[in-house]
């Protein structure tokens, strides 16, 4: 597929299109019981993904699986509502071809939610956290194989992949609006199992604070495609190794979707002052 990536891109976008005419300039991954700011967007066309050439289907069940297109916050927007995990069985091509089309279409800012594992103790459920850099144990990397250089460099450089002043910026606004949101290293994994007390004990000492199955493909894609990015992680549930409690995913998402209006309150204030 890599090699035909390019001529993807083009279908699905020349699809997305033919559906509607918006500019957008931002574009919006939500993840796991985070799919309700979908429904801010003042939306001008929803097109689920098995219309779009080339897309993945949403296997996960609390992933809708549609790109809802329209006005948020004063921009004009794609969000993924649903997206996809290497553990679907997906390779990473596949679950980072979104972002290529985001760009195509002519996104300038990505941001990118997860719902993940707390490894520091000072932070809680429930709280939200603004990636600050993250740390690739998938052992994967959609980057890999011929590089074309219509999607990108060959070697970008990972020196800030999380935009500092958006960092700043969904900071400022959080402190404004009475919400805890902290500053944290994401770590990600494969999955779909959850970590063992040895693993969550090496993550947290190389320096870890969150753990997830997902985002670092899409960020390592929107970096290459030069998109800017802002990422959150909301803590769902914690993973301290001697405290650890077996987790529901019942419970993570419903933390998930209780947390969820904060990030639709710093998701919005930052594209209300956010000026591409």
């Amino acid at each position: 597929m890599i090699h035909h990536e390019w001529e993807h891109v083009q279908e699905a976008t020349r699809q997305i299109r033919s559906q509607w005419s918006g500019a957008p300039r931002v574009g919006i991954v939500l993840g796991t019981g985070l799919g309700a700011l979908a429904r801010e967007i003042a939306a001008e066309a929803t097109i689920p993904y098995p219309e779009i050439p080339f897309f993945p289907r949403s296997t996960v069940e609390s992933h809708a699986g549609q790109l809802v297109c329209g006005q948020l916050a004063g921009q004009t927007v794609v969000a993924m509502e649903g997206r996809f995990h290497l553990y679907e069985g997906y390779s990473p091509w596949q679950v980072t071809f979104p972002i290529r089309v985001l760009k195509e279409l002519g996104c300038r800012l990505l941001i990118v939610s997860n719902a993940a594992g707390g490894l520091n103790p000072l932070h809680d459920r429930g709280d939200l956290v603004v990636i600050e850099d993250h740390i690739n144990l998938m052992g994967l990397n959609p980057l890999i194989g011929p590089n074309d250089d219509r999607l990108g460099p060959r070697f970008p450089d990972l020196i800030e992949p999380y935009d500092r002043s958006l960092q700043k910026l969904a900071l400022e606004v959080a402190l404004r609006s009475n919400i805890v949101a902290r500053r944290g290293v994401y770590v990600a994994v494969v999955g779909p199992n959850l970590e063992t007390r040895a693993e969550y004990r090496f993550l947290r000492a190389i320096g870890a604070d969150v753990v997830g199955m997902s985002t670092v493909p899409e960020v390592l894609v929107a970096v290459h495609a030069g998109l800017r990015v802002l990422g959150f992680s909301i803590i769902t549930d914690m993973c301290l190794p001697d405290a650890l409690q077996p987790v529901r995913i019942e419970e993570i998402i419903a933390v998930a979707n209780a947390a969820e209006s904060k990030l639709r309150t710093i998701v919005c204030g930052v594209l209300e002052r956010w000026r591409a």
